[in-house]
């Protein structure tokens, strides 16, 4: 080593040991080649090396016992892009083009536009990003650490490589030649206190399975879609007026075979398969952004750009999604912008502060769920959950988002006591950001992804949920109906001897039935936590318990609104689910269980080929009671309306089957019974009109003509005219 070069790494001392600690903020200021009169530097860091040259002719010399190498030599004839070659301790010899000879790659001006809130591709600018620079190949790593005093770029478990700060704009970044799709990396990100913690890639694209952390690099997309027509006519079935029909289901717990997570491709046919069979429209996953833990079923992500590892890779993924619309089926996410997993390899205190959530625990804070709650009112905050949505639509192809828990969104309150929240400036518990970014996620949805449609579970009575942006409203297309699933579900649980104490409970459901575009869910939230089964809330013996349930879907499929079941529902799943095992598909062969697959099956062609069930489903105009006061036999009948289509409903909600009851029509001659519950085909007994009635000019229910009918005992009838 020259006496030259010996005095300047000695001068250097304190940044080079922070460099080989890989603790430092400003690494290019001294790795890499730089001019000293007539003189060059170069200065290397090899993490796995023993000996290294320049450009194959130069040693480099190690300084001291550390990952560091230089040399020094004349600065005219070094190139720009010098090579380094070296050999590592199991005698395997290497070459890269030094990544600190490469200048700042990520472009300022996407930087500018995530630092203020309008950037909606961050996922294309942070992360990792196999790219072609100066002729060499390689990936480009960026991430967001605003407030970190270092952040070194960890390669499996031990290569660490500081990144360069991007001054200025909070993001770091480093270009790293010859590194390959499939490469584990972290961030070990140093905290302005000297703390270091490692960290996962906010926006990594796939990691490792859990209970491994690590993201991994993805090739750039080049996944052939076939899907082009159904995306070209998806605004169709997004219509209002379209029928809509959902089965929400958790992949992992859906068919699982031992106790492996079934791929994304094994699930694509067995599911478009079952959801035809079936007649939904779509299917709604639970979250399947990559999480930590299994048991939060997706509800608490840490990879936000990521189809969890689960069940394979994102193209296996990209691959389900294409199969399924080349079967004719929508696929709706459900997305977790409200709050985030507090593990602390994640998101929470990503540079050593509240960089993604509010520092204020009376804000940031979900007691009731242990998570964090993303700050809406940081411009950085909203790109990067728009980016997330963005990403999702654009990159995979998705139908719809179901936004949840937006009420725990809304209220600055919510789950919480006095004292334990902050008002917002006017002294109200309006959360006055979260408000804002729901608005601009919709606006984007709208603008840039005709046909996609939007879901809000929201459980109050917030008003304006699907009401336009522009008009002060939320702008969601659907809200889930929650007073609808509760008052319906706590009136089938009642023994039939004592609903007539509880009619209202029905009845009173359409007094807000058209207050937003409603969509009528009976979700994997019914069905968990103590709360039993469907079929197991049913009361009565087996007999009753089925016909009850038959006749609860028979309700929600024929009132107004968008229809959702979870899984299990379609065959009257008698347990509580469990996510750690796949549903009992064997009981799907129980001839009580599959009058319930049967029936579910019907009630959606039903549905789907009737206008008067789908087309007015957010219009008063197209319902109309025919009674609702019969509270002593408990019975309802309805009317529902659309256009020259009707249909005419009947319920009757105790096991005494009513012989010879006079039901009002709109409009006299042959009506047929295109749906009894309790036909035989779905385990019932078959009392019934043996297909059609004759109406007469007799009036009744306030119609002109009417029927003499048979309504089955706990059973549902729908007549339409011949």
């Amino acid at each position: 080593m020259s006496v030259f070069l010996e005095q300047l790494l000695d001068r250097m001392a304190p940044d080079l040991s922070r460099l080989a600690a890989a603790r430092h903020g400003d690494p290019a200021a001294v790795l890499g080649a730089h001019r000293h009169g007539a003189r060059a530097v170069v200065i290397v860091l090899l993490p796995e090396a023993l000996r290294a040259r320049l450009n194959r002719r130069r040693d480099l010399t190690r300084w001291k016992d550390t990952p560091l190498f230089a040399w020094c030599g004349r600065a005219e004839g070094l190139p720009e892009r010098y090579v380094i070659s070296w050999e590592d301790a199991a005698g395997q010899f290497h070459e890269t083009v030094d990544p600190y000879s490469f200048r700042p790659l990520t472009p300022v001006a996407s930087l500018r536009r995530f630092g203020d809130g309008t950037g909606l591709e961050a996922a294309r600018v942070f992360g990792a990003h196999p790219e072609r620079h100066g002729g060499v190949e390689g990936v480009r790593f960026a991430t967001w650490a605003p407030a970190a005093a270092s952040v070194a770029l960890v390669l499996g478990r031990h290569r660490r490589w500081p990144m360069r700060a991007l001054e200025g704009t909070g993001a770091w970044e480093l270009f790293l030649p010859g590194i390959a799709p499939g490469s584990r990396y972290r961030f070990d990100v140093e905290a302005a206190n000297g703390v270091v913690t490692r960290k996962s890639d906010p926006f990594g694209r796939q990691f490792e399975l859990r209970p491994r952390r690590a993201a991994l690099v993805v090739a750039p997309e080049r996944f052939k879609w076939t899907d082009s027509g159904w995306l070209a006519g998806r605004r169709r079935s997004a219509a209002p007026s379209a029928p809509l029909s959902i089965y929400e289901l958790h992949l992992g717990s859906w068919r699982r075979p031992g106790e492996r997570f079934a791929n994304y491709r094994t699930l694509g046919p067995l599911l478009a398969e079952h959801v035809l069979t079936l007649g939904f429209t779509h299917v709604e996953l639970l979250p399947v952004a990559e999480h930590p833990h299994d048991g939060s079923w997706g509800y608490q992500s840490t990879g936000y750009f990521a189809p969890t590892s689960r069940h394979g890779t994102p193209d296996d993924f990209r691959w389900f999604i294409d199969h399924l619309h080349g079967r004719g089926i929508g696929v709706i996410l459900d997305w977790v912008p409200g709050h985030f997993a507090a593990d602390g390899h994640a998101l929470a205190k990503f540079d050593g502060g509240a960089l993604y959530e509010y520092a204020d625990p009376r804000q940031g804070l979900h007691k009731e769920w242990g998570t964090c709650v993303f700050d809406f009112g940081r411009p950085t905050v909203r790109s990067f959950l728009l980016s997330s949505a963005r990403a999702w639509l654009e990159e995979f192809h998705v139908d719809g988002l179901r936004v949840d828990a937006v009420a725990s969104m809304l209220y600055l309150d919510y789950a919480r006591a006095a004292g334990e929240w902050l008002p917002n400036g006017a002294g109200g518990n309006e959360h006055e950001a979260a408000i804002e970014f729901l608005r601009l996620l919709n606006q984007m949805v709208r603008r840039d992804f005709p046909g996609v449609l939007t879901f809000a579970e929201e459980s109050t009575a917030w008003p304006g949920v699907t009401v336009s942006s522009a008009a002060g409203g939320l702008g969601f297309d659907l809200k889930w109906n929650m007073g609808f699933m509760h008052d319906s579900l706590a009136y089938f649980h009642e023994d039939p001897l004592f609903r007539r104490h509880h009619h209202e409970r029905l009845s009173f459901s359409v007094t807000y039935a058209f207050a937003e575009r409603h969509l009528l869910p009976l979700s994997h939230d019914e069905v968990v936590h103590e709360k039993r089964s469907l079929l197991g809330r049913m009361p009565g013996d087996r007999w009753q318990q089925f016909a009850n349930l038959r006749l609860l879907y028979a309700w929600l499929w024929t009132f107004p609104g968008k229809k959702l079941l979870f899984m299990g529902g379609e065959f009257g799943q008698p347990d509580e689910w469990d996510y750690r095992r796949e549903l009992p598909w064997h009981l799907a062969a129980d001839p009580a269980h599959a009058g319930i697959l049967a029936l579910v099956a019907d009630l959606n062609r039903l549905y789907r080929s009737t206008p008067a069930l789908h087309a007015l489903d957010h219009d008063a105009e197209g319902f109309a009671w025919l009674d609702c006061e019969d509270r002593l036999r408990s019975l309802y009948c309805f009317e529902r309306t659309a256009g020259d289509s009707v249909a005419v409903v009947a319920l009757n909600c105790t096991p005494v089957p009513r012989l010879g009851f006079r039901l009002g029509l709109p409009q006299g001659g042959v009506w047929r019974e295109v749906l009894n519950t309790d036909a035989t085909c779905y385990g019932g007994s078959n009392v019934g009109n043996l297909s059609r009635v004759r109406a007469e000019r007799d009036s009744a229910m306030g119609r002109r003509h009417s029927a003499s009918v048979t309504l089955p005992p706990l059973g549902a009838i729908v007549l339409v005219p011949e």
